[in-house]
């Protein structure tokens, strides 16, 4: 069987309910439209944990962040962790990354035989939260308000030339292997930044939603002492108290994230047609790493369990797999053995170190019944967060908060916490073992707490000094590239055209 090539196009904190069976009708998107419609479409899809980095870790080793020991931004993702790039480059694959997968610690390749960009966020420990801080605030990096209220229209920011040279290199990369003498099947995983805040748009895609009927959230903010525990304790991490967001804001920014959705969509579509162009195929992979509140019920950018903030986007494009929409609830976990089974990697040396589970039956009509589970312990909490969504219930437990039980048939706002009404009794109990079976809560508090303290004493160190960072720097030989004096220029010409003969 010749194993296929692999494209992943990743995107970050794109909100999953803006996705309810590929986009919105009234999202301008027709790339995504026209891929969705190729696709097995997840329409319950669960980030495995609510923020950048520890939702990416799980993506690509399959493993809850108790497992990946990637709590929040500044844990060091360990080298010995096999990820979905080690299992395909050990069965022969040419794995390559261009953009971000906010990996930290000196092991910025995780699997990846090479690597085209750098990340757009840094690499060291610097942004590590204190549970022995509660209430803390680390100004220089924590989110704030200010990408609400200083939304609007750009023709270049910081995320914008990140986004467009992630773009480029891996349009550049697709011709690359469509021309190259080496034979290997590859996966190319391409991973975005947008629409991630700050809530900044090119103008040409801003005036698109000039019209739009969705710039007001569905729940309208709240009072703060309206809130759950962990959303005020979001709040408060977010500063908000320091800022007056209007209604104006709230719609400019969302306005700007739709418009975002829509720059994506361009770079996507350019990326699949110069695929179509080389000739070449693959599975299509589009996934988030994270959702976005977006202003609902108040809340914005991620760090909950809320849908808005953990259901995520994914579309498989796969032969053998025909479009349908699947509603049974799945995980970004189950991505990295997906993946290998797709790519017939043996699962036997997969299994092992995952604990997602293959879509591919579930892709296939096979009812899937094993519930999901997402864990959150970075910013904004004092404790750890887990949850689970089997059906439609979906459970939330803290040591420090009252427990959550949501029915999202009949409350897909969340508005109504039935773990304290007592005809839910039995429904409570069993997720309650469940979540006993699973999880350890206070030995995952002590790992969390050992792991932050390390890493102070750590950073604070190696930033006396002499100060060696681990960001990645790409590499570009230069004298293997265009035409040099080892080179035959007859060879150069001919080799470096696709198609040929023309």
């Amino acid at each position: 069987m010749t194993s296929p090539n692999i494209l992943i196009l990743m995107v970050d904190q794109l909100n999953g309910t803006l996705f309810p069976d590929g986009p919105a009708e009234w999202l301008h998107t027709p790339n995504l439209d026209r891929l969705a419609a190729q696709s097995v479409r997840f329409a319950n899809s669960y980030t495995a944990s609510p923020l950048c980095a520890p939702g990416r870790a799980a993506f690509m080793t399959g493993q809850l962040p108790s497992g990946t020991g990637v709590y929040d931004n500044a844990a060091e993702f360990r080298s010995d962790l096999p990820t979905y790039a080690h299992h395909l480059r050990r069965a022969g694959y040419r794995t390559c990354l261009s953009g971000k997968m906010h990996f930290v610690g000196p092991d910025q390749l995780h699997g990846f035989e090479e690597r085209l960009t750098t990340d757009i966020y840094p690499a060291d420990f610097g942004w590590t939260p204190d549970y022995r801080k509660p209430g803390e605030r680390i100004d220089w990096w924590y989110h704030n308000m200010g990408s609400v209220t200083g939304a609007g229209v750009a023709e270049i920011s910081n995320q914008m030339e990140y986004d467009d040279e992630v773009a480029h290199h891996a349009r550049m990369k697709l011709y690359d292997l469509a021309r190259a003498k080496d034979t290997r099947p590859w996966c190319l995983t391409v991973s975005f930044t947008h629409p991630h805040d700050p809530y900044v748009a090119r103008r040409k895609y801003w005036d698109l939603y000039e019209d739009c009927e969705h710039l007001s959230p569905r729940v309208a903010a709240m009072d703060y002492d309206d809130h759950d525990a962990h959303s005020k304790r979001i709040f408060d991490a977010n500063d908000w108290r320091g800022f007056d967001i209007t209604e104006d804001d709230i719609n400019r920014s969302r306005r700007a994230y739709f418009a975002n959705i829509s720059y994506l969509d361009d770079k996507i579509g350019e990326l699949l047609q110069t695929l179509e162009d080389n000739r070449q195929e693959a599975i299509v992979v589009f996934v988030s790493d994270h959702g976005d509140m977006l202003g609902e019920r108040g809340l914005w950018f991620k760090m909950s369990f809320f849908e808005g903030s953990a259901r995520v986007p994914l579309m498989i494009r796969a032969p053998g797999l025909e479009p349908a929409r699947i509603d049974d609830p799945v995980s970004t976990i189950d991505l990295c053995p997906t993946l290998c089974e797709l790519a017939g990697v043996s699962m036997q040396d997969v299994m092992p170190w995952t604990t997602g589970q293959s879509l591919v039956p579930t892709a296939t009509g096979t009812p899937r019944t094993h519930p999901v589970a997402m864990e959150y312990a970075a910013e904004a909490s004092y404790a750890p967060l887990v949850a689970l969504r089997s059906g439609k219930w979906k459970y939330t437990r803290c040591a420090l908060d009252p427990e959550q039980l949501f029915d999202l048939e009949a409350d897909p706002d969340e508005l109504t916490n039935l773990a304290a009404d007592p005809a839910h009794a039995e429904m409570l109990a069993g997720f309650r073992a469940q979540a006993d079976e699973r999880w350890d809560l206070d030995r995952f508090d002590a790992e969390v707490r050992a792991s932050q303290a390390r890493r102070w004493v750590v950073y604070e160190a190696l930033r006396q000094g002499g100060y060696y960072p681990w960001d990645y720097q790409p590499l570009q030989k230069a004298s293997e590239r265009f035409m040099r004096n080892h080179m035959d220029l007859n060879d150069v010409e001919e080799s470096q055209r696709f198609p040929r003969g023309e």
